[in-house]
């Protein structure tokens, strides 16, 4: 064999161990740190290693021991800085577990999501967590991951799975987002972003009109506007808000993402947010705060949420028979100035508009 074939061919734990004139379980000792080995092999083994280049193939180790040491992480969107929280949770829980995080993203598209997947899968990871593409079903899925490797689906609920799942309270945060207005004076409350493909659009929506319910209110259609959950399209979608009189004055928006976006779209119109129109989020991503007006919003703690999903899925591997749990997470209104504003005074309850002029003017109310 040539020197150029033999770069050209893998490296494997026997080429170091005959070099070394030693078993390849001597090798295989070395690699793993274990004291059983002398010094002086150890360190003749760790030069022919470098010498030739050789790199641990840790996936036919890990399928040897029948054990692996990564979780497949499948996300819907990459640029959704609430993904990037929750994916920071899942990489410091694994570390601390001694494991690796195998990162893909669907772009929402179903199709995309399989080959993903399937490309991920054939690492072999002790488990799938995956926020699902809009549209997903569990004839999507299943074909993939097989019956043997732990799934869990994280934000996003697959109709008929059988599945573990987590999420946030999303019913429970948009209830209390839409209460939170109403309590400010708006009747005229919107729906703002997201598609109804999506169950935790789905279940937001329910918390919102179930609040609106309990107020006596009935719901107006054309306030409950879809739209990409995304900035931008957000922004183009907020002239549909304003298309026809009367047009609400707050909205409870899908998520902080889309609350940025209608942001920009109603300063684009000349509207102010937090003064002239009621803006609440969902998720509490860091950019929040900093916002002007801060933005009002559901902490749903993305981090904590990285890291509960790596305990299920692990947990998962150890209890492959246990029934598929739901693990719901509660999430805490946190309250900013992007809806502490009345755009019409006479529908804010009595004294509370009073006192907001004098906040303004500093005439005494």
């Amino acid at each position: 064999m040539t020197e150029s074939d033999h770069r050209r061919r893998r490296i494997t734990l026997a080429d170091i161990a005959s070099a070394c004139g030693v078993s390849s379980a001597t090798v295989s000792l070395v690699l793993s740190g274990s004291p059983a080995v002398a010094a002086s092999t150890r360190k003749r083994v760790e030069a022919e290693i470098v010498r030739q280049g050789y790199v641990y193939n840790r996936s036919a180790a890990n399928l040897r021991r029948k054990i692996s040491s990564s979780v497949a992480v499948v996300i819907n969107d990459l640029s959704n800085p609430f993904v990037a929280e929750f994916a920071a949770g899942v990489d410091e829980a694994l570390a601390e577990a001694g494991c690796v995080m195998l990162l893909g993203s669907s772009g929402e598209s179903v199709e995309r999501q399989r080959a993903v997947l399937q490309s991920l899968i054939e690492h072999g990871p002790a488990g799938v967590i995956l926020t699902p593409a809009e549209g997903s079903k569990v004839s999507d899925l299943q074909p993939v991951v097989g019956l043997h490797t732990p799934l869990l689906l994280f934000n996003r609920e697959v109709p008929e799975a059988k599945w573990d799942y987590l999420g946030a309270d999303n019913v429970a945060g948009a209830r209390m987002a839409t209460e939170h207005l109403l309590a400010q004076g708006h009747t005229r409350i919107a729906f703002f972003g997201g598609h109804r493909d999506s169950s935790s659009c789905r279940q937001r929506v329910e918390g919102y009109l179930s609040a609106l319910a309990e107020a006596g209110i009935s719901p107006e259609p054309r306030w409950m506007v879809e739209c990409a959950p995304t900035r931008m399209q957000a922004a183009t979608a907020t002239a549909a808000l304003f298309a026809r009189d009367p047009a609400p004055t707050a909205a409870v928006t899908y998520n902080d993402g889309v609350a940025l976006g209608l942001m920009m779209g109603l300063r684009a119109r000349n509207i102010t947010p937090g003064r002239d129109f009621a803006i609440t989020g969902f998720d509490d991503i860091p950019e929040a705060h900093a916002q002007v007006p801060a933005l009002t919003t559901l902490a749903t703690g993305p981090r904590a949420l990285g890291r509960q999903a790596v305990g299920l899925v692990l947990g998962r591997g150890n209890k492959p028979d246990l029934p598929a749990r739901r693990t719901i997470s509660p999430v805490s209104l946190v309250t900013r100035d992007s809806s502490l504003t009345y755009a019409h005074p006479l529908e804010a309850p009595a004294g509370k508009a009073a006192k907001r002029k004098s906040r303004r003017t500093g005439e005494p109310a």
